[in-house]
């Protein structure tokens, strides 16, 4: 996996407190971290052609797959205490946009799910990353 041969620092995190970050900079950051580990972990458990890995992937990367994903997680308990209440701030958070593939409820929980893996990566917790990666697949 990605983690454990290459972790980036970001500076700008380093010098600041990760729970004041704001969500949108949370779920920019972790849409990056969860498209690779689930680009990573399709690569590793197939040997499906590129394109057919990319139609997979979209299974799991879409604001509605990322959607009912989240839901999944948080009805099966494998979401923390702590990890719930940074859920919640994100799917509460006011975007600036409105999303053009989906409503407004689907795309807040997207970005829950990206902010929710942002903050594990910032706060350097790649095995939580790897649980979570492992419950999303059924592993």
């Amino acid at each position: 996996m990605f983690f454990d041969c290459f972790m980036i620092k970001c500076i700008w995190a380093i010098e600041m407190n990760i729970d004041e970050i704001n969500i949108a900079s949370l779920a920019y950051l972790g849409d990056s971290v969860y498209e690779l580990e689930i680009r990573n972990h399709l690569l590793a458990n197939s040997k499906a052609k590129v394109n057919d890995l990319k139609n997979e992937s979209i299974k799991y990367v879409s604001a509605v797959s990322q959607a009912g994903i989240l839901d999944r997680l948080i009805e099966n308990g494998i979401i923390s205490y702590d990890e719930l209440s940074l859920v919640k701030r994100a799917r509460n958070y006011r975007p600036n946009s409105k999303p053009r593939y989906t409503d407004i409820k689907l795309y807040k929980k997207a970005t829950a799910l990206e902010a929710l893996f942002g903050y594990l990566y910032l706060s350097n917790n790649t095995n939580r990353i790897k649980q979570l990666i492992k419950e999303i697949f059924g592993d």
